[in-house]
C-alpha cells in the first residue's frame, strides 16, 4: 500500500450518503469510490442514484457503488431506509448526511410551513438516521480506525447570511451545532463527527445562480479566493476525514468556502481615526 493510500484510502469500507445522486453528495460518492470504498447511494429520485451508481461503477476505480431510493423526509421513510441499509451490510464504516432541502422567499411572506419542512428534513432527519444507524456504525469502529460522520451544513449556517432562505439558513446552523453534540455524545463508541461547512458549488439547488459559466464568475468574485467551489475541493476534504488521516478529528465543522467564513468588515475603528 503506498503511503497516500495509508493516509487518504478508503479500501474495504461502506459508506452510505444521502442525496447522492447530485450535487455535493455525487461529488462525495465519486470520492470515496476511487478511493476504495463501497458506497451505498440513496434519495428519493431511487432511479437517478442507480444511474449514478453505474457511471461511478463504469470508472474502473478501486470501490464501487449501488444506488436505491431512501428518504429522510418523515419517520417512516427513515424506518424503511434503515432496513434497506442493514439489508445490504452488518456494518456501516461511513455515514454522510448529505440529503437536503431548501425554501427561498421574501421576509414579509416567508411562510411557516418553510420552517417545518426544512428544520423537519435538514435537522430531524439527519439526527434520525445516524441514531438509527449508530449501531451499524459502532460494529465497524476500531480504536485506531474510528467510523466517521459526516454531516453537510452550509456557509450560511457559519454567517449571518439568508438572502431569503431564512428555515435553511438556520438549519444548517443547527447541523453545525448537532454535529458537535454528537461528536461528543458518539466518541466512546469510536465514531467521530464533522460536518462540511460549504460556499458555492455546482448543483441543483444552486443552479439558479452558478448554473452557467457567467454565473460561476459572478458568483465566484464574492468569494475572497475569487472562483466557486470543485469536486476535487470536496474529495479531498472527504478523504482526508474517512481515510486514516482523520482518525483524530472529531467535532469540527470544516469551512470548504473559498474563505468567506473569514471575512470580516473591512472598517471597523478606521472611520474614527480620520
Amino acid at each position: 500500500m503506498s503511503y497516500l493510500n495509508g493516509i487518504f484510502g478508503v479500501s474495504g469500507k461502506v459508506a452510505l450518503v444521502t442525496g447522492g445522486a447530485t450535487g455535493i453528495g455525487r461529488m462525495i460518492a465519486e470520492a470515496l469510490v476511487c478511493g476504495g470504498a463501497h458506497v451505498v447511494i440513496a434519495s428519493r429520485k431511487g432511479q437517478a442514484c442507480e444511474v449514478v451508481a453505474a457511471e461511478l461503477n463504469a470508472l474502473d476505480a478501486s470501490g464501487s457503488a449501488e444506488g436505491f431510493t431512501g428518504d429522510v423526509g418523515s419517520e417512516a421513510a427513515i424506518e424503511s431506509l434503515t432496513a434497506a441499509v442493514k439489508s445490504r451490510t452488518d456494518k456501516l464504516h461511513i455515514l454522510v448526511n448529505n440529503a437536503g432541502i431548501t425554501w427561498g422567499g421574501p421576509y414579509n411572506s416567508f411562510p411557516h410551513k418553510a420552517w417545518e419542512k426544512v428544520m423537519n428534513v435538514n435537522v430531524a432527519g439527519m439526527f434520525t438516521l445516524t441514531r438509527n444507524l449508530t449501531e451499524l456504525l459502532g460494529s465497524a469502529a476500531t480504536d485506531t480506525d474510528p467510523s466517521r460522520i459526516i454531516n453537510i451544513g452550509s456557509i450560511m449556517g457559519t454567517v449571518p447570511l439568508a438572502e431569503g432562505t431564512y428555515s435553511y439558513s438556520a438549519s444548517k446552523a443547527a447541523v453545525h451545532h448537532l454535529t458537535k453534540i454528537l461528536a461528543s455524545e458518539l466518541a466512546s463508541k469510536n465514531i467521530t463527527v464533522n460536518a462540511f461547512a460549504p460556499g458555492p458549488f455546482p448543483s441543483k439547488m444552486t443552479a439558479f445562480a452558478i448554473g452557467s459559466g457567467e454565473g460561476q464568475a459572478k458568483v465566484g468574485a464574492n468569494v475572497p479566493i475569487g472562483r466557486v467551489g470543485s469536486s476535487e475541493d470536496i474529495a479531498g476534504a472527504t478523504l482526508f476525514l474517512c481515510g486514516r488521516g482523520g482518525a483524530y478529528t472529531s467535532g469540527a465543522i470544516i469551512p470548504l468556502d473559498g474563505g468567506m467564513n473569514a471575512q470580516g468588515p473591512t472598517n471597523l475603528f478606521a472611520n474614527a481615526l480620520t
